[in-house]
């Protein structure tokens, strides 16, 4: 075998020969611009002659690469020659049979396929980082050599180990950063969503793929009492554990500043000032909402979050516009709350943009698949939570987070309609509003076939409450009794702002027991301001478990 005519066939070899061609000084050149007469004699007799690369032992100097080479011939792949190196690293290997038999981890590493595509397009291919049988990883440079029949294929393979094993080191701290900011993400997250009584809710949240840091999406459900419920769901911007560190402390502080009952704007402020405080350059979007069974509508405020979608009875797709402010972090932005309708048999979505934004995609778009998507989506809530994420082709390498957040206002019929009842009083005149108060209030109670025991209890704590307003509340005065399957709640309306407090009342007074009384005898009381001015004062008797 000629391995110095093989050679002449290696990258870059052709060019270096025709290089060394182009500048050979010849004597009708010389004085045109080239060395001068007397340099020229000094370089070629003061300097020991260099020999030629052709001039070269070729099988001494791959012998010497520290690289492993292996050359194969003709198109049955028979090794023509291996170098030390390869005998050091997989042992003496026979020449003149098939390399299949005489190389067999090249066969266990693909290698085969690659060199019939080099022997027929005559072009080199290149194979990083595979894993030989020695353990060590090479990357496998495959070079054509030789023309039509007597062709042949010299591979070069570099050990690439330290490389390899720095990059598994790399991605196996990413991934166990990415498993830690998931779990974070997952652990700050509702572990068990509370039920309402008058909704049913769903959620779901999908972490972006392997190659996407986790980011900081989180929802939540807050039962406020009075049968009235906070939503929430919000995406801090960035990625990785900060991220989720962040959207833990506004979850939390969502959760404690929806204890106050504040319409969602105020609450969307707060947080806005929070949000400046933990971190300056971390902003997120958000949206905060109360359902109100008595209102029949969904009252939120938006930080720069998308629309909430509402399905109605009839299948028609509302979309929330305006208002929406700037995202939280920004400060100086005065929030506004919008409202859209949400009645018996309607269904809302919640959602991050990771269900909906895309590449190359406008954003209304994505929406505007969305709510075709919801329109055809039915079933229980997290049934719809399940078709949204597939319709929107949301999968295990999803480039990004995404948080869906779904609740339905069922439509109550038949016997499950009689287990939610209202009934309401205008309290007008004076002094004697309050014997008609609790007259009302017993008859519906009785209606309502309530036990005897509740039914007091609910009287007594009606009484109290009219009473309260009666003395301190301004007109227009309402007494509202509402029963679910689960509680009954008494509410009573006045057009006063001042809340009332629970205090201790000396021996001697002759008011301020009637809150205390009815904190003792109630599962849960409480007071908030209404949007037109005035106030709601509230408390809710759980109801005995059917058997």
């Amino acid at each position: 075998m000629n391995f110095t005519r093989w050679s002449a066939r290696l990258p870059g070899t052709q060019r270096r020969a025709a290089a060394r061609t182009d500048n050979v000084v010849t004597p009708d050149r010389l004085g045109e611009g080239s060395v001068p007469a007397a340099r020229a004699e000094q370089l070629t007799h003061g300097t020991p002659a260099l020999p030629a690369v052709d001039e070269l032992p070729v099988r001494e100097v791959l012998d010497r690469v520290p690289a492993l080479v292996a050359l194969i011939h003709g198109p049955d792949h028979r090794l023509a020659y291996v170098n030390d190196a390869y005998i050091a690293a997989f042992g003496a290997r026979p020449v003149g049979i098939p390399a299949r038999e005489a190389l067999p981890e090249l066969d266990e590493l693909g290698l085969f396929p690659l060199l019939d595509q080099v022997l027929r397009s005559r072009k080199p291919r290149t194979v990083k980082s595979r894993k030989a049988p020695d353990g060590h990883s090479y990357t496998f440079s495959c070079t054509p050599v030789g023309d039509g029949g007597s062709g042949g294929v010299l591979v070069f393979a570099t050990d690439v180990t330290d490389h390899a094993e720095a990059a598994e080191r790399l991605r196996t701290s990413e991934r166990r950063q990415r498993e830690t900011a998931v779990t974070l993400q997952r652990s700050l997250l509702p572990q068990e969503l509370e039920q309402p009584d008058d909704l049913r809710v769903a959620a779901t949240y999908q972490p972006g793929g392997t190659e996407a840091a986790v980011g900081g999406d989180w929802y939540d459900v807050i039962t406020l009492g009075g049968g009235r419920t906070a939503l929430v769901i919000g995406d801090v911007m960035g990625r990785g554990v900060r991220a989720a560190a962040v959207m833990g402390q506004l979850r939390t502080a969502v959760r404690a500043y929806a204890r106050l009952d504040l319409p969602p704007h105020e609450i969307l402020q707060l947080l806005d000032g929070l949000a400046t405080e933990i971190d300056a350059n971390q902003i997120a979007t958000c949206v905060y909402a109360i359902h109100d069974p008595n209102e029949g509508r969904l009252v939120y405020a938006s930080a720069g979050h998308l629309p909430i979608l509402v399905r109605d009875e009839s299948g028609v797709v509302l979309r929330a516009d305006e208002p929406t402010g700037p995202p939280l972090g920004t400060g100086n932005w005065m929030h506004a709350s919008g409202s859209i309708p949400l009645g018996p048999g309607s269904t809302a979505v919640l959602y991050t943009d990771g269900l909906v934004e895309r590449r190359n995609e406008d954003l209304d778009e994505g929406i505007a698949a969305l709510e075709r998507a919801l329109a055809g989506a039915t079933g229980t809530p997290q049934v719809i939570c399940d078709r949204l994420v597939r319709s929107a082709g949301v999968t295990a390498d999803h480039d990004d987070d995404v948080a869906v957040l779904v609740l339905q206002h069922p439509a109550r019929t038949g016997p499950d309609g009689e287990l939610f009842r209202n009934a309401a009083l205008e309290l007008l005149g004076g002094v004697e509003a309050a014997p008609r108060a609790r007259a009302f209030a017993s008859g519906v109670l009785t209606s309502w076939r309530f036990p005897p025991e509740l039914h007091d209890l609910g009287v007594l704590a009606a009484s109290e409450l009219v009473a309260n307003s009666l003395q301190h509340g301004t007109p227009p005065m309402r007494l509202r009794l509402r029963r679910t399957d689960r509680r009954l709640i008494i509410e009573v309306t006045d057009g006063d702002d001042h809340l009332p407090r629970r205090r201790r009342a000396e021996p001697g007074d002759e008011s301020g027991r009637g809150i205390a009384i009815v904190a003792t005898i109630a599962s849960a009381w409480g007071s908030r301001r209404t949007p037109g001015g005035g106030k709601a004062v509230w408390c809710e008797f759980a109801l005995p478990r059917a058997k």
